[in-house]
């Protein structure tokens, strides 16, 4: 396959099959009037093409503001292709064309990326999660299991001594995993170079008493040159983990960290309910988490089942499984780990491995550990129940009747209602 297709779910006052043209004029060759220079034989080789249209509905109204408008505004979903040939394998390039000024265009009262083929080329040329999951467990000194992990709370306020502390109660607790808050970067009352000092001397010195490594996801969200030294610092201190939040840094700062990191990447989705919240426009995870594969992300923040933001158990199953699903036109390299996260406790884990079918994912709670009425040890033990109770298909209060601290988690969180896709609840 050498051209790249998108699909769309648009609506117009024009009409489907007349807004799909002008989509596919104004994101190739075309603009709002023939040239001279577009000859036939230019459109032939470069024109973006319409593979497909099928109409779903109208309506008497316009979903969004549209200057252009009609008796009604009939919807539908358009696939569009475009060649290879036309840029290439950037991934910037492909963002413009694939998600830029079509959102703008008059005719479109409605407009959402929602699927994205790339021929095999773009596996070539892109490398991808430098580790994934294997890899990862291998930073962990060879971990088995669901990764049992939690975030930094309060989000911001903490002193980088502060934030050891709790560290220090944390991987004393036996956790897996811990990350920074998203909004803990580089401030000016936790500087980034002072935080990983103070943690990592309680991670190392957990390493070298226990013979386990937690991992540790650090917020290096910046500029580029910052980046780069952030992980300087980060590989100074034996760092296994950077994090950042990949909207903020945007494909080619994602990539950039890729290229010099020899640590997992965490990529963390901060400011997707932009492209995702409203079902008239932007984008679709699985089309999103497979740029953020390609430019090198080896964790991927999915949301979680019963979380406490907008999107539905269905949309939080459809883009874990995506995370792990081989892109058949870019490889099965190109994987990376689910992190489930958003008000999780021991009630979503089995749900939340069942729809993946396997243990390789972060499942990061707050409250879910710190919260427990035997503090956050029996937190974390709890978890590592709930997994052991999912992996045997023993039912969890059953199961929790001879593990205490399960039995603790269980009497104290309110049992999450999760209902996935042809109406199991679980």
């Amino acid at each position: 396959m050498n051209r790249i297709t998108a699909t769309y779910d648009i609506e117009s006052p024009v009409g489907v099959a007349r807004a799909a043209e002008v989509l596919a004029g104004e994101q190739s060759t075309g603009t709002f009037t023939r040239l001279a220079a577009e000859t036939d034989a230019l459109r032939e080789r470069s024109a973006a093409r319409i593979e497909s249209i099928k109409i779903t509905g109208s309506s008497a109204t316009p979903s969004l503001p549209c200057r252009k408008t009609g008796e009604s505004y009939e919807r539908g979903t358009v696939t569009i292709s475009w060649s290879l040939d036309s840029f290439g394998t950037s991934l910037p390039t492909l963002m413009s064309t694939l998600a830029g000024n079509l959102f703008e265009l008059a005719e479109l009262s409605a407009i959402r990326l929602i699927d994205m083929q790339l021929p095999s080329a773009f596996a070539t040329d892109h490398p991808g999660p430098q580790f994934g999951a294997q890899g990862t467990r291998e930073f962990m000194g060879g971990h088995q299991g669901p990764v049992i992990g939690t975030i930094i709370k309060p989000s911001v306020g903490l002193t980088p001594s502060e934030t050891a502390a709790l560290v220090q109660t944390l991987v004393d607790a036996g956790v897996d995993f811990i990350k920074d808050d998203e909004l803990q970067a580089n401030g000016p009352h936790c500087p980034f170079d002072e935080r990983v000092k103070e943690v990592s001397r309680v991670l190392n010195a957990h390493a070298d008493k226990m013979g386990k490594r937690v991992m540790y996801a650090f917020n290096l969200t910046d500029e580029i040159d910052q980046m780069w030294r952030n992980l300087e610092l980060l590989e100074t201190y034996g760092g296994t983990c950077a994090m950042v939040c990949m909207s903020s840094v945007g494909l080619t700062g994602l990539r950039a960290l890729r290229n010099r990191s020899s640590m997992t990447i965490h990529g963390h989705r901060a400011g997707w309910g932009i492209y995702s919240r409203s079902p008239d426009i932007g984008i679709s995870f699985p089309v999103m988490q497979k740029l953020w594969r390609l430019s090198g992300a080896d964790h991927l923040h999915v949301n979680g089942l019963a979380n406490k933001f907008t999107e539905t158990d269905d949309v939080i199953a459809q883009s874990a499984i995506s995370v792990q699903t081989a892109v058949a036109d870019c490889g099965p390299a190109h994987l990376a780990m689910p992190v489930y996260s958003s008000g999780q406790t021991i009630w979503q884990i089995d749900p939340a491995r069942s729809l993946l079918g396997n243990d390789d994912f972060i499942f990061c709670a707050g409250g879910g550990i710190l919260s427990h009425p035997s503090g956050a040890a029996a937190g974390v033990i709890a978890l590592r129940q709930a997994a052991e109770a999912a992996r045997s298909g023993t039912d969890i209060k059953q199961y929790a009747k001879e593990h205490p601290e399960l039995q603790g988690a269980v009497e104290t969180f309110q049992r999450s209602r999760i209902t996935l896709a042809g109406g199991s609840r679980r």
